[in-house]
């Protein structure tokens, strides 16, 4: 290869960068980018994000998960509400329909840890088991950005144990 072919490779290589690893996937259903932010001092919970894709012809839903570094795991959503922000768990699980992609993020759906064991710091990772009501159970490394992080940072690897059908 030339030299200008070289660079344009290393260039296209940067571009796509480290943090587009292929998705982690159990079934039809795919995770990509999963994090987590870190927790002050004090803090019970902690929430985790990514973005789930359906590539099956069959709905599915996030049905829960569990966690050992705390009590449970929860599927929720966030709104705004008359200027008042309301959190819930979500009745039934989170529906990702075929071909769709749901975004967890923050200020939107999420998953909650439960009654946190210590805090979440920054540059740990964390391991939570997802449970999809089709796909099965996938278990997924979520890297912990920093508190009031809104996006997760590039460059992180993932790694993923299959567990279900």
């Amino acid at each position: 290869m030339k030299p200008k072919g070289l660079i344009l490779a290393a260039a296209l290589m940067l571009a796509a960068g480290p943090g587009a690893a292929e998705p982690l996937k159990v079934g039809a259903i795919e995770i990509d980018q999963p994090w987590a932010r870190a927790t002050p001092r004090g803090a019970t919970t902690g929430a985790g994000y990514m973005k789930i894709v359906n590539t099956g012809t069959e709905a599915d839903r996030l049905v829960g998960g569990s966690v050992a570094f705390a009590r449970r795991l929860e599927v929720h959503s966030m709104t705004m509400d008359q200027g008042v922000m309301k959190m819930r768990e979500v009745a039934g699980g989170l529906e990702i329909k075929p071909g769709e992609t749901v975004e967890l993020k923050p200020g939107g759906y999420h998953v909650m840890f439960v009654d946190l064991k210590a805090p979440l710091k920054q540059g740990d990772r964390v391991k939570v088991t997802l449970t999809f009501a089709k796909a099965g159970s996938i278990a997924v490394d979520y890297p912990v950005e920093a508190v009031g992080a809104e996006a997760p940072a590039m460059g992180r690897d993932m790694k993923m144990d299959k567990m279900g059908h």
